[in-house]
């Protein structure tokens, strides 16, 4: 609840009961995610080995799409490099596959190379209307040689962190865009690099806070011109008297200071936001709180690969939750 509304007598208030009407679909899914059962088509068997270079210099051995199937793998199960490159070889041993696996040193080197984000899986429906984007972004801690010193010597030491940029859609709830970024990076500075990322008209833009302002608004209105953006100004905004009239921020500041916070957050359907919030979570639930890899080019290929395999993991299975009614004494 927002800005502690009626905090002084909360614990009147009900907390709200929600139920799955899709429980056995659901619970399938969810046996689905931990399935050790891999298919390798004869596409990705033959893409399996890089293609002949024409310019100078060696020639590579495994393909973009062979690193990322063990990048993959490793990050979904916990693996190390090294581990990751025997659980590969084990599986094609088993599958009956005769594949070369890339060495753990050829994984730690090919990580570091920029790649294009990977688009979110086909669930084979097609999209009705625009999309409403929810953004928000989080931390992710890095493991480095100041936090060895600390665990085993004591000293005290600045902890090195990313920022993980997001955008995800509301209806679907998979994650449409990312960027990752250092500590330093502001909120709004990534929201155009991530709206180059999204192929689909937007029809609502939802943000907290630290996106209010004039780039945020400029940078929606570049990528779709009629987009509805909810953006919560801050609490000592101002109405512009020389702004335009139809200056979206204006009527939200107009609309709070007429109803107040709570009714424009009914109103304008700012409670969606938590589905960010959520797939946030699950990102640090199921992928981790921390970074594996040490370089900067190396985490983008992890992060990017964690976002992949959460949109796949949402494919396999997503609950269908419903508010319970309570009854009025």
């Amino acid at each position: 609840m927002p800005f502690k509304q009626n905090a002084s007598r909360r614990y009147y208030i009900g907390k709200m009961k929600f139920r799955v009407t899709n429980w056995a679909e659901y619970e399938a899914g969810l046996r689905r995610r931990g399935s050790l059962t891999l298919w390798i088509t004869p596409e990705a068997q033959s893409s399996w080995q890089a293609p002949m270079r024409t310019t100078r210099g060696g020639q590579p051995r495994y393909s973009d799409l062979a690193i990322e199937t063990a990048l993959t793998l490793g990050l979904v199960f916990g693996l190390r490099l090294r581990q990751t490159e025997g659980f590969l070889t084990s599986l094609l041993k088993l599958i009956g596959l005769d594949l070369a696996v890339p060495d753990h040193t050829t994984l730690s080197r090919r990580a570091n190379k920029p790649r294009a984000p990977n688009k979110r899986p086909d669930r084979g429906i097609p999209r009705e209307g625009p999309a409403h984007v929810l953004i928000d972004s989080t931390g992710l801690q890095v493991y480095g040689a100041g936090q060895w010193l600390e665990e085993k010597h004591g000293v005290k030491s600045r902890r090195g962190w990313r920022k993980l940029h997001l955008a995800l859609d509301a209806d679907s709830g998979d994650i449409i865009a990312h960027v990752m970024t250092d500590q330093d990076a502001g909120d709004a500075s990534q929201v155009e690099p991530l709206l180059n990322q999204i192929d689909d008209p937007i029809d609502q833009f939802t943000g907290d806070g630290a996106y209010d302002g004039n780039p945020t608004y400029g940078a929606v209105t570049k990528h779709s011109a009629g987009a509805a953006m909810v953006i919560p100004p801050r609490a000592n905004a101002v109405e512009r008297p020389d702004a335009d009239p139809s200056s979206q921020r204006d009527r939200h500041i107009a609309a709070i200071n007429t109803a107040g916070r709570i009714k424009w957050q009914v109103a304008t359907g700012y409670g969606k936001r938590s589905l960010v919030k959520t797939a946030i979570g699950r990102y640090k639930s199921i992928i981790g709180t921390q970074l594996r890899a040490r370089s900067f080019g190396a985490q983008r290929t992890e992060v990017a690969a964690g976002c992949s395999v959460l949109n796949r993991m949402m494919a396999c299975a997503r609950p269908k939750s419903v508010r319970c009614k309570t009854a009025t004494p």
